[in-house]
Protein backbone atom coordinates (compact mmCIF):
# COMPACT_ATOMS: atom_id res chain seq x y z
CA UNK A 1 0.00 0.00 0.00
CA UNK A 2 1.37 3.46 -0.97
CA UNK A 3 1.12 5.31 2.75
CA UNK A 4 0.74 8.66 0.45
CA UNK A 5 -2.94 7.25 -0.87
CA UNK A 6 -4.29 4.78 2.02
CA UNK A 7 -7.82 4.48 0.55
CA UNK A 8 -6.19 5.14 -3.42
CA UNK A 9 -6.32 7.51 -6.00
CA UNK A 10 -9.70 9.71 -6.82
CA UNK A 11 -12.17 8.01 -9.47
CA UNK A 12 -14.65 9.56 -10.74
CA UNK A 13 -17.51 7.81 -10.72
CA UNK A 14 -20.44 8.07 -13.05
CA UNK A 15 -23.84 9.64 -11.48
CA UNK A 16 -26.25 7.52 -9.42
CA UNK A 17 -28.70 8.83 -7.07
CA UNK A 18 -27.37 5.86 -4.71
CA UNK A 19 -23.64 7.84 -5.37
CA UNK A 20 -25.06 11.56 -4.45
CA UNK A 21 -26.37 9.95 -1.66
CA UNK A 22 -22.89 8.46 -0.27
CA UNK A 23 -20.37 11.45 -1.26
CA UNK A 24 -23.43 14.06 0.54
CA UNK A 25 -23.23 11.53 3.74
CA UNK A 26 -19.71 11.82 3.55
CA UNK A 27 -19.72 15.48 3.42
CA UNK A 28 -22.01 15.39 6.16
CA UNK A 29 -19.78 13.37 8.82
CA UNK A 30 -16.37 14.41 7.66
CA UNK A 31 -16.19 16.24 10.51
CA UNK A 32 -17.21 13.64 13.00
CA UNK A 33 -15.20 11.02 11.50
CA UNK A 34 -11.97 13.60 12.02
CA UNK A 35 -12.78 14.37 15.22
CA UNK A 36 -12.96 10.09 15.89
CA UNK A 37 -9.82 10.12 14.19
CA UNK A 38 -7.73 12.54 16.32
CA UNK A 39 -9.20 11.34 19.70
CA UNK A 40 -7.36 11.58 22.56
CA UNK A 41 -4.02 12.32 20.71
CA UNK A 42 -1.00 14.16 22.77
CA UNK A 43 1.10 17.42 20.87
CA UNK A 44 3.20 14.86 20.52
CA UNK A 45 1.25 12.66 18.43
CA UNK A 46 0.05 15.61 16.44
CA UNK A 47 3.42 16.82 15.84
CA UNK A 48 3.95 13.16 13.97
CA UNK A 49 3.96 13.03 10.44
CA UNK A 50 1.52 10.65 8.73
CA UNK A 51 4.47 9.40 6.69
CA UNK A 52 8.01 9.63 5.69
CA UNK A 53 8.63 13.18 4.78
CA UNK A 54 4.93 14.15 4.64
CA UNK A 55 2.57 16.62 6.93
CA UNK A 56 2.06 15.90 10.37
CA UNK A 57 -1.31 15.07 12.02
CA UNK A 58 -1.71 19.01 12.99
CA UNK A 59 -0.74 20.28 9.43
CA UNK A 60 -3.05 17.91 8.35
CA UNK A 61 -6.37 18.65 10.29
CA UNK A 62 -5.66 22.52 9.18
CA UNK A 63 -5.11 21.75 5.88
CA UNK A 64 -8.60 20.37 5.59
CA UNK A 65 -10.09 23.13 6.73
CA UNK A 66 -8.15 25.39 4.31
CA UNK A 67 -8.89 23.01 1.72
CA UNK A 68 -13.10 22.45 2.09
CA UNK A 69 -13.12 26.53 2.84
CA UNK A 70 -11.97 26.62 -0.79
CA UNK A 71 -14.42 23.59 -1.75
CA UNK A 72 -17.40 25.24 -0.41
CA UNK A 73 -16.47 28.79 -2.03
CA UNK A 74 -16.12 26.76 -5.46
CA UNK A 75 -19.32 24.98 -5.36
CA UNK A 76 -21.24 28.11 -4.92
CA UNK A 77 -19.49 29.92 -7.37
CA UNK A 78 -20.41 26.88 -9.83
CA UNK A 79 -23.90 26.85 -8.34
CA UNK A 80 -24.22 31.15 -9.08
CA UNK A 81 -22.06 31.89 -11.72
CA UNK A 82 -21.57 30.50 -15.82
CA UNK A 83 -18.48 28.25 -15.43
CA UNK A 84 -16.37 30.84 -13.30
CA UNK A 85 -12.45 30.30 -13.05
CA UNK A 86 -11.72 29.21 -9.71
CA UNK A 87 -8.72 30.59 -7.56
CA UNK A 88 -6.05 27.66 -6.82
CA UNK A 89 -3.55 28.19 -3.68
CA UNK A 90 -0.58 26.72 -2.61
CA UNK A 91 -1.42 23.74 -0.11
CA UNK A 92 2.16 23.72 0.83
CA UNK A 93 2.65 27.28 1.48
CA UNK A 94 -0.39 27.26 3.29
CA UNK A 95 0.28 24.68 5.50
CA UNK A 96 3.57 27.14 7.00
CA UNK A 97 1.76 29.32 7.83
CA UNK A 98 1.47 30.78 11.45
CA UNK A 99 -2.24 30.05 12.24
CA UNK A 100 -1.15 25.98 11.02
CA UNK A 101 1.76 26.04 13.48
CA UNK A 102 0.23 27.69 16.62
CA UNK A 103 -3.33 27.24 16.59
CA UNK A 104 -4.71 23.93 18.34
CA UNK A 105 -6.56 21.08 15.77
CA UNK A 106 -9.83 21.93 18.11
CA UNK A 107 -9.84 25.15 16.41
CA UNK A 108 -10.20 24.15 12.47
CA UNK A 109 -12.40 20.93 13.65
CA UNK A 110 -14.54 23.92 14.88
CA UNK A 111 -14.47 25.17 11.90
CA UNK A 112 -14.99 22.33 9.87
CA UNK A 113 -17.75 21.31 12.01
CA UNK A 114 -20.15 24.81 11.35
CA UNK A 115 -18.75 24.83 7.55
CA UNK A 116 -19.56 20.85 7.01
CA UNK A 117 -23.12 21.78 7.99
CA UNK A 118 -23.15 24.80 5.54
CA UNK A 119 -22.12 22.75 2.97
CA UNK A 120 -24.04 19.63 3.12
CA UNK A 121 -27.27 21.90 3.80
CA UNK A 122 -26.53 23.97 0.06
CA UNK A 123 -25.99 20.55 -1.50
CA UNK A 124 -28.44 18.11 -0.54
CA UNK A 125 -31.14 20.30 -2.74
CA UNK A 126 -29.13 20.64 -6.00
CA UNK A 127 -31.15 19.35 -8.54
CA UNK A 128 -29.55 15.87 -10.73
CA UNK A 129 -29.51 17.32 -13.66
CA UNK A 130 -27.39 20.47 -12.34
CA UNK A 131 -24.43 18.01 -10.82
CA UNK A 132 -23.54 17.24 -14.38
CA UNK A 133 -24.39 20.62 -15.97
CA UNK A 134 -22.69 23.06 -13.85
CA UNK A 135 -19.29 23.15 -13.45
CA UNK A 136 -16.28 25.20 -12.54
CA UNK A 137 -12.63 26.04 -14.57
CA UNK A 138 -9.45 25.35 -12.63
CA UNK A 139 -6.55 27.52 -14.39
CA UNK A 140 -3.94 25.25 -12.76
CA UNK A 141 -5.75 21.81 -14.55
CA UNK A 142 -6.80 23.71 -17.80
CA UNK A 143 -10.30 22.13 -17.71
CA UNK A 144 -13.82 22.52 -16.69
CA UNK A 145 -14.84 20.75 -13.51
CA UNK A 146 -18.56 19.58 -13.10
CA UNK A 147 -19.70 20.13 -9.65
CA UNK A 148 -20.41 15.99 -9.95
CA UNK A 149 -16.96 15.52 -10.19
CA UNK A 150 -16.03 18.14 -7.48
CA UNK A 151 -18.32 16.81 -5.32
CA UNK A 152 -16.92 12.88 -5.39
CA UNK A 153 -13.11 14.30 -5.00
CA UNK A 154 -14.03 16.15 -1.93
CA UNK A 155 -15.67 12.94 -0.49
CA UNK A 156 -12.65 11.05 -1.16
CA UNK A 157 -10.00 14.13 0.11
CA UNK A 158 -11.73 13.91 3.42
CA UNK A 159 -11.80 10.30 3.67
CA UNK A 160 -8.21 10.18 2.36
CA UNK A 161 -6.88 12.31 4.94
CA UNK A 162 -8.55 10.27 7.71
CA UNK A 163 -7.50 7.33 6.66
CA UNK A 164 -4.11 8.83 6.93
CA UNK A 165 -4.58 9.37 10.56
CA UNK A 166 -6.13 6.38 10.94
CA UNK A 167 -2.88 4.48 9.30
CA UNK A 168 -0.77 6.61 11.41
CA UNK A 169 -2.22 5.03 14.56
CA UNK A 170 -2.69 1.57 13.85
CA UNK A 171 0.51 1.99 12.33
CA UNK A 172 2.13 3.20 16.34
CA UNK A 173 -0.25 1.53 18.48
CA UNK A 174 -1.98 4.46 19.48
Amino acid sequence: MDPRYPIGLYEPQPFSAQQLNEWLDDIKALPQLLGNAILSLDEAQLDTPYREGGWTVKQLVHHIADSHINAIARFKLGLTEDKPVIKPYDENAWVQLNDVQELPVAVSLTLLEALHARWYSALKTVPHEAWLQRAVVHPEHGKEMSLWYLLGMYAWHGRHHVAHITSLRNKMNW
